[in-house]
C-alpha cells in the first residue's frame, strides 16, 4: 500500500494527528501533527511516481522517536508503517520526516 500513497493521500490531513502506538504496555500514545508535504521533483522511473516527504512535528520530551519504522494510525487513512527520521527540535517540538520515493 505506501507504494501507492501520494502527495494528494495527505493532502487533506496536513494539520491532522496521527497517532504512534508503541510496543510498550502501558505507554501513551505518540500524537504526532503533519505539518507539512513537499514534493520532490520527478523521479528517475517515468511510471513510477514523483518522490515526496512528509514532516511531523510531536512532543518535544525524553519519549522522542528514534529512527525506525513506526505504525502511525489515522482516522481515514488507517495503519501507515512510515520510517521516520528525527530532525530535531523546531519551535519547542520534535521535527520528524518520512520520504516516498
Amino acid at each position: 500500500m505506501l507504494d501507492k500513497l501520494q502527495v494528494s493521500d495527505f493532502n487533506p490531513h496536513l494539520n491532522e494527528t496521527f497517532r504512534v502506538r508503541l510496543d510498550a504496555s502501558g505507554v501513551e500514545p505518540i500524537e504526532l501533527e503533519l505539518v507539512h508535504i513537499a514534493e520532490a521533483g520527478p523521479g528517475s522511473r517515468p511510471e513510477a511516481r514523483p518522490p515526496f516527504s512528509i514532516q511531523f512535528l510531536g512532543p518535544l520530551s525524553s519519549q522522542y522517536l528514534v529512527q525506525h519504522i513506526y505504525p502511525l494510525e489515522h482516522a481515514s487513512l488507517g495503519r501507515l508503517d512510515l520510517f521516520l527520521v528525527p530532525l530535531g527540535p523546531e519551535s519547542g517540538r520534535m521535527r520528524y520526516e518520512a520520504i516516498f520515493a
